[in-house]
């Protein structure tokens, strides 16, 4: 996105800070980017009903542009195709090897079936850092060490607007640079994440 709406940039900041968006998703994205630094050893899963697949294709993203091997996640299938590849085929007998180290982030935006809570449940107990992206589920949120909820009814930010807004955080510099164009470049990110592309 090459321009960015002035009109639209203002309302959004000002919505977005009025409500604490930005910052829950801020400290949550950093949480994730701190936890996940061992290559391979972040766990992605989500509900037998939905894979998060394009958090997992975001994060991929932001992991091969930043330079940040860790953030790059192995997506946990329930049902993987034998024939699949490799990268694609992986089940969760993944989850039951998880070790102190590595990161599990469970992405549920319903409530997550008690075989998936058993399941975190046992990679906390072995030392994994559990961090969940759920729309309101207490036991989910119970087993985790951080957690973004999302609820149904926020009517601003939807769950996968939430997923853009993690990504793009756990990917940011850490410093990001300063000036007309940094700050330009951030905006038109955000606004795309959140309402999506601007249509010229």
């Amino acid at each position: 996105m090459d321009t960015v709406d002035a009109e639209q940039v203002t309302m959004l900041r000002e919505v977005l800070s009025a409500t604490g968006w930005l910052e829950r998703t801020g400290e949550f994205a950093r949480a994730l980017r701190t936890n996940a630094r061992t290559p391979g050893g972040l766990l992605l899963v989500g509900t037998p009903a939905e894979d998060p697949w394009h958090l997992a294709a975001h994060l991929d993203d932001e992991s091969r542009l930043g330079g940040l091997p860790g953030l790059s996640p192995t997506l946990v299938r329930w049902s993987p195709p034998e024939d699949a590849p490799a990268h694609l085929r992986v089940g969760l007998d993944r989850l039951e090897a998880a070790r102190r180290g590595e990161t599990l982030f469970v992405v549920a935006e319903d409530e997550a079936p008690v075989p998936l809570l058993e399941r975190v449940d046992d990679a906390r107990r072995t030392g994994a850092v559990v961090m969940a992206l759920e729309g309101g589920d207490r036991e989910l949120r119970g087993l985790a060490h951080e957690a973004l909820t999302v609820p149904p009814d926020t009517g601003l930010v939807t769950f996968d607007g939430a997923q853009h807004l993690v990504s793009a955080a756990a990917g940011a510099e850490e410093d990001p640079p300063k000036g007309p164009r940094g700050l330009r470049r951030r905006l038109a990110r955000l606004l795309e994440a959140v309402s999506g592309p601007t249509v010229d």
